[in-house]
C-alpha cells in the first residue's frame, strides 16, 4: 500500500479563509533573505552549560554559588569537531538560563563567570565558544532567558527591562554576527516585559539576526517553535501561519535533546542517550518535513562533550551521509536538459513549471529499472511556498503507481515508502497557487543500509 500520512486539507482551507478576511493572500507571502539563508542551514545545536551542570539540576533557582562553576578541561573546539561531524551548521549557546547565571563577564551583575572559580574569574565562555564555532565554519547565536530567578530587579518590570536590554546589548555588540537569538517564554507567566524594546535594541546592532520565539511571543519572532520537545514536526508543515487574521512567514524550529528528557548534563546518564536510529528518525521528522532540527547538547563538569555523546554525534552524521549520500536520479537518469536544474544536486538552481500553471509533472527516466524507497523534494521558496498537493509516482510498465502523497513540501520533504523497482519516477504537482519551482528532486535506496 502507498504510504500516505494524514493530510491537512481542512487546516489549509481554514488558513486560506483567514487570509481572505485580512485581505492577504497565502501565495503572496515570501520569506526574507535572512529567513531563506537560515532555512538552508537545516540543522543546528543548542548548548547547555552552567551552574546546573555542577549541581545535577535542570532548572536552577538562582541561589547557586557562582564558585561551583569550575570546569577542569574547558575545550569548545572539542565540541565543534563533534558538532561538525554530526552535520550541524550552527550553534546557539545558552548564555543565560532561567537561574540568571551569565556565561560572560557582564558589567551588570556579579552573578556570572567573573565570580566563578574558572580562570580565576577572568574567563569568558561566550567569547571562546563563538570563536571556536567560527573557526570550524559554524554560525553562532545566543539564548538569553527573559525569566531571571536571581536578579533582584526582576520584581520591577521597568527596572528589569533596563537590565535585560543592557545584557542584550553586550551580547549583540561584542561577539560578532549572531545567526539566531532565542527568546524563550518559559517561566514568564504573569510578568510584563517590554518585548518591542528588546527587539528594537537587538535589530539596532544585529539587523540580520533571526529571533526564535514560542507561540506566546509569535509577533516578535522570525522563527516559530514547533510546540514540543520531541523533535516532531507535522507531516504537513506550512511556513505561512495566521495570527489574529494576519499572515506571517514563520519557518519552524524543533528543539529536542540528545539525551532523553533533559538538557543539562547529569552523572551516569549514558542510558538516556538517544540511539542513532532515533536520531535519524528525528532528522527525517524535522528536516525531512521542511523544518529545522535543533539538537540539545550538554557539556559535562570538565567542560567537554562526554565521549559517548561525541561518538553518537559522529555515528549520526555518518548515518545521514550514508542514507542520503547517493541520489539515484543524479547517478542513473537519462539526461533531460530542460529538467536538469531539479536533478543536478545544486540547490542554487531550480526548475520552473510553465508560467501561470497550477499543476505540473517532473519526471526522471532511468536507463534501466532502479530500486528505491525514499524521495526528497525541495521547493524554491524565494517566491513563496506554492505547492498545495502533490504525489510521488513510479511507472510500473503499464501505469503510474502512487508511492506517497501530501499537501505541503516547503524547504525539504522526505517521503518514505516500501521499496519499489521502476524505470521512471515523477513528482506530480496536483495543485499549486502559481507555477511550481523545484530546487531538487531526488530518490534513494535505504534497503540494507
Amino acid at each position: 500500500m502507498p504510504n500516505f500520512p494524514p493530510a491537512a486539507p481542512i487546516c489549509f482551507l481554514l488558513l486560506i479563509l483567514c487570509s481572505s478576511l485580512s485581505g492577504q493572500s497565502f501565495s503572496d507571502l515570501k520569506p526574507s533573505p535572512q529567513q531563506l539563508a537560515w532555512q538552508d542551514l537545516e540543522f543546528g545545536v543548542i548548548l547547555h552549560f552552567g551552574t546546573n551542570t555542577f549541581l545535577d539540576r535542570e532548572w536552577g533557582d538562582g541561589t547557586a554559588d557562582p564558585k561551583v562553576f569550575a570546569p577542569t578541561n574547558f575545550d569548545p573546539e572539542q565540541w565543534m569537531r563533534a558538532i561538525k561531524a554530526a552535520g550541524a551548521k550552527y550553534v546557539v549557546l545558552v548564555a543565560k538560563h532561567h537561574d540568571g547565571f551569565c556565561l560572560w563577564p557582564t558589567e551588570h551583575t556579579d552573578y556570572s563567570v567573573k565570580s566563578s572559580a574558572w580562570e580565576n574569574g577572568h574567563g569568558d565562555i561566550v567569547r571562546q565558544v563563538s570563536d571556536a564555532a567560527r573557526k570550524y565554519g559554524l554560525r553562532f547565536g545566543v539564548y538569553l532567558s527573559p525569566w531571571d530567578r536571581h536578579e533582584p530587579k526582576y520584581k520591577n518590570s521597568a527596572e528589569y527591562d533596563n537590565y535585560y536590554v543592557a545584557e542584550l546589548q553586550e551580547l549583540a555588540n561584542n561577539y560578532g554576527e549572531l545567526v539566531e537569538f532565542w527568546l524563550d517564554g518559559a517561566g514568564s507567566e504573569g510578568h510584563v516585559y517590554n518585548f518591542p524594546r528588546y527587539i528594537e535594541n537587538l535589530r539596532m546592532y544585529q539587523p540580520n539576526t533571526l529571533v526564535f520565539a514560542d507561540a506566546a511571543l509569535f509577533e516578535y519572532g522570525d522563527i516559530r517553535w514547533v510546540g514540543n520537545e520531541e523533535g516532531a514536526i507535522p507531516y504537513e508543515n506550512w511556513n505561512v501561519l495566521d495570527r489574529h487574521g494576519y499572515l506571517r512567514w514563520r519557518p519552524v524550529e524543533a528543539d529536542t535533546p540528545l539525551h532523553k528528557k533533559h538538557w543539562f548534563w547529569h552523572p551516569n546518564d549514558e542510558a538516556t542517550l538517544k540511539s542513532v536510529d532515533e536520531l535519524v528518525s528525528t532528522y527525517e521528522n524535522t528536516v525531512g518535513r521542511g523544518g529545522q532540527l535543533m539538537l540539545g547538547l550538554a557539556l559535562d563538569r570538565r567542560g567537554l562533550l562526554p565521549e559517548a555523546d561525541v561518538k553518537r554525534l559522529e555515528d549520526f552524521g555518518a548515518a545521514i551521509r550514508k542514507l542520503y549520500g547517493e541520489n539515484l536520479i543524479a547517478k542513473k537518469r537519462i539526461p533531460n536538459q530542460p529538467l536538469e536544474p531539479a536533478f543536478d544536486g545544486d540547490p542554487d538552481t531550480f526548475w520552473s513549471a510553465p508560467a501561470g500553471s497550477h499543476h505540473a509533472q517532473l519526471e526522471a527516466d532511468f536507463s534501466k529499472p532502479v530500486t528505491f524507497d525514499h524521495c526528497l523534494t525541495m521547493e524554491w521558496l524565494d517566491a513563496g511556498q506554492r505547492i498545495e498537493q502533490y504525489r510521488i509516482e513510479a511507472w510500473d510498465g503499464k501505469i503510474w503507481k502512487a508511492l506517497a502523497e501530501g499537501h505541503a513540501i516547503g524547504h525539504k520533504k522526505i517521503d518514505s515508502f516500501p521499496p519499489v523497482t521502476a524505470s521512471r519516477v515523477r513528482l506530480n504537482v496536483l495543485a499549486s497557487s502559481a507555477e511550481a519551482h523545484i530546487r531538487e528532486f531526488q530518490v534513494f535506496s535505504q534497503s540494507g543500509k
